[in-house]
């Protein structure tokens, strides 16, 4: 965390630092430029943003995933159904993927959401993508040297990556027209001066971000064999997080829970558990030795 002088949080941020951010971001998210790039506090409110920049109509959403996209995009005006496959978005208003997804890491490929963007493109649809954690994805995969065109649009989260999820910092990657717009509703100050100074000095960084790349790789592939010898079927994941299914779900999470570790269940598959990174050793043993007390 780099040293923040005191004004940062007394004066109101600086037009010139968000400037500055958003040049930065371009380069690190692979955006053909900076006015392709908005900063925003937090995904969700551009998720909202984007549906009320349309007109009313059907949105597609990609499921399972977060509902809290679903809900917002209802409370813009648009009637939201549920889709188990991208070829159901077609004559949507707009379609909503998260690639990778959460909780299963669900890729779709490059080339099947051009080709959805393309058939949205034609009735006046729109793609919006939510790539939070694109960051730790095969190099290749995110749409974001094709949001010159007007119906893709590419978030970008930094919390998830950065582990600074209080921060509320986000970014839309789309035509410059489409920022322009989101960057106006959004006010001259959408973000705090820490965040711009912050996300500034850590997305420059690139040796950190391969470095942490490689270490949280090596740490999924860790975390699943914990949960393999606890005899919990990996099903899916990033190297963010892993989702497992166990018949044994409820009662582990219980379990767990008792030590201090906090699992994510899921009603409507109560079968899944989907597990974080510990955070240094010492969570690492607590959770070995939790899984291995279970009997």
């Amino acid at each position: 965390m780099p040293q923040l002088p005191p004004d940062l949080l007394t004066r109101l941020p600086e037009p010139a630092s968000l400037a500055e951010l958003t040049e930065i971001a371009a380069k690190a998210y692979g955006a053909p430029s900076a006015t392709h790039v908005a900063a925003a506090p937090g995904s969700q409110i551009l998720v909202a943003q984007v549906a009320f920049l349309l007109a009313r109509g059907r949105a597609a959403v990609l499921a399972p995933t977060y509902a809290e996209h679903a809900r917002v995009v209802e409370l813009a005006g648009h009637n939201v159904i549920e889709v188990a496959d991208v070829g159901q978005c077609d004559g949507a208003r707009i379609a909503i993927v998260v690639n990778p997804n959460n909780p299963d890491g669900r890729i779709v490929a490059k080339d099947a959401l051009l080709a959805l963007a393309d058939r949205l493109r034609r009735r006046g649809g729109l793609l919006l993508v939510d790539e939070a954690f694109m960051d730790v994805a095969a190099e290749g995969a995110s749409l974001a040297d094709h949001v010159e065109h007007d119906n893709i649009v590419v978030l970008r989260s930094f919390g998830k990556f950065y582990g600074l999820a209080g921060l509320r910092l986000s970014f839309v990657l789309a035509s410059p027209q489409i920022t322009a717009r989101l960057a106006a509703a959004l006010g001259p100050w959408p973000v705090s001066g820490a965040a711009l100074a912050i996300g500034a000095k850590a997305l420059a960084d690139t040796v950190w971000r391969e470095t942490t790349r490689a270490s949280l790789t090596e740490q999924a592939a860790r975390l699943d064999g914990l949960l393999e010898a606890a005899r919990l079927e990996v099903i899916g994941g990033t190297s963010l997080f892993r989702l497992v299914r166990t018949a044994e779900a409820e009662r582990l999470f219980r379990q767990l829970g008792k030590s201090g570790i906090i699992v994510r269940r899921f009603a409507e598959q109560p079968i899944w558990l989907r597990f974080g990174l510990p955070g240094g050793e010492p969570e690492w043993q607590r959770l070995r030795s939790a899984l291995n007390s279970r009997g």
